[in-house]
């Protein structure tokens, strides 16, 4: 079947652009409602029923029968066994991979992830206290559209963050099912294991993992069960299910985000090779149908290269159907009238990436103010962010770049403040904070900070 892809072709400069540009844009996060009802009852029931819920959903919506949790955790042996049953190119690339990544990550702790404290000068210590979460859960797209570049991305900053234990939930359906729940029916009772994964795993340093997916992970390793810990923060992407499931446990444990379909904006100014453009927005309308890409060029004739490379290079794509879907629905070709037009467009996208395609990017670098991650010049495509360049790949989407960060060393750790208020502190800090106190009827607090006075003053009556 030959597919054909036609991304929106706008300009600036058209009448009904912004109402064009607007269209475009717009996604729902809104969950479906029969999707929230599903995982509610699923999250209420393993809360209720712990390892046995559990097992009943795996062997529903995956496929994989288990008689006890113990057949559904993997070991280190097992991680040890996929690594070096890998092609040795396989082998170095997910090492290779990991050290950048632990590199990166390892520099982000230095720079801002340290205890710290001072003195005034009459004594009082200041400080933050900065402290690893305990244990950690991340959910890692399992079976063979598994993403090892995934759990690479989770786990080594948790690692070097000092988490102690790392919880993998890796789902392992059977392939060929019908989605009707967690992570999807099936028709037999066969789980595929990724050796990629289980390999990335023993790489990266996990603890513990179980061959589990959907809500009912989720549910899992946020309220515990007898064979499950729970943890403190869940990370990693996943279906609807998992991502309604993340957003209810939010609050008796942490997450990282509720993640948006995949991204891509180019910012180009002709210089790059058309094909090379193409290719990049290729690589994130193949996530998935919903998935965006668009480029921003104030070159006409480029947009057009662009164009007949998406022509002449789609069907050569495996998953042609689905980039071809994407680049129809979502994607958008927008002529603009100078580079500097297209920056201030794509701080009102804020997307999820940035590519600056230019001979100069460091020109229109200090112009863009919100992305989850910035890749400069021709040679630096997104994909090399997804692999193996070193920062995190999990980043902010769907506009939520203007208020978000990309995963990090930070997100798994937490600060405590530090206070140690001399006997002279006390003497300057008791009467200001007795003061405000009282003007907020707050007696007793303005007596305890009145006790710690040399001269302790009689008791005033609130306001």
């Amino acid at each position: 079947m030959t597919f054909t892809a036609r991304p929106a072709r706008l300009s600036t400069t058209d009448a009904d652009y912004e109402a064009q540009f607007a269209a475009r844009l717009h996604w729902s996060a809104e969950t479906d409602g029969a999707i929230e009802q599903r995982v509610a009852d699923i999250l209420a029931d393993v809360r209720k029923r712990g390892d046995a819920a559990v097992l009943e959903y795996t062997a529903r919506f995956d496929g994989l029968a288990a008689s006890n949790m113990a057949d559904l955790e993997l070991t280190q042996a097992d991680f040890k066994a996929a690594f070096d049953g890998l092609p040795a190119a396989q082998r170095e690339a997910l090492q290779a991979a990991t050290r950048r990544v632990r590199s990166y990550h390892e520099a982000q702790k230095k720079a801002g992830g340290e205890s710290w404290s001072y003195r005034d000068d009459d004594g009082t210590l200041l400080g933050q206290k900065v402290t690893p979460l305990d244990r950690v859960g991340i959910y890692v797209p399992g079976g063979k559209a598994a993403y090892p570049s995934s759990l690479i991305m989770n786990a080594v900053p948790a690692h070097v963050a000092g988490v102690q234990e790392i919880i993998m939930v890796v789902p392992t359906p059977v392939r060929g099912s019908v989605a009707t729940g967690g992570s999807g029916a099936a028709t037999a009772m066969r789980g595929e294991r990724n050796d990629l994964v289980l390999a990335a795993a023993f790489v990266a340093g996990v603890t513990r993992a179980f061959t589990i997916g959907g809500a009912q992970a989720v549910a899992a390793l946020a309220y515990g069960t007898a064979t499950v810990p729970k943890v403190d923060k869940i990370t990693g992407p996943g279906n609807a299910f998992v991502a309604s499931a993340k957003k209810r446990v939010f609050g008796t444990v942490g997450i990282d985000m509720i993640a948006g379909p995949s991204e891509i904006l180019v910012l180009a100014d002709g210089s790059t090779p058309a094909e090379w453009v193409a290719m990049d927005l290729f690589s994130q309308a193949e996530h998935d149908e919903l998935a965006q890409s668009i480029l921003l060029c104030p070159d006409a004739a480029y947009i057009d290269a662009v164009q007949a490379a998406i022509d002449r290079l789609l069907n050569t794509m495996p998953r042609a159907a689905i980039i071809a879907r994407s680049l129809n629905d979502r994607g958008a070709l927008i002529h603009t009238r100078s580079m500097e037009e297209a920056c201030a467009i794509s701080n009102r996208i804020a997307p999820e990436h940035l590519e600056v395609s230019s001979s100069d990017p460091h020109r229109w670098e200090p112009l863009l103010k919100h992305a989850g991650a910035i890749f400069l010049g021709a040679y630096t495509s997104e994909s090399l962010g997804d692999y193996c360049a070193g920062p995190n790949h999990v980043l902010p989407t769907s506009g939520t770049a203007r208020f978000s960060s990309p995963l990090g060393v930070y997100d798994f750790q937490k600060r405590s403040s530090l206070i140690e208020v001399s006997q002279a502190g006390a003497q300057s800090l008791g009467l200001i904070a007795a003061e405000l106190a009282y003007g907020e009827g707050l007696q007793a607090h303005a007596r305890a900070a009145e006790m710690r006075l040399d001269e302790v003053p009689p008791m005033r009556a609130t306001p």
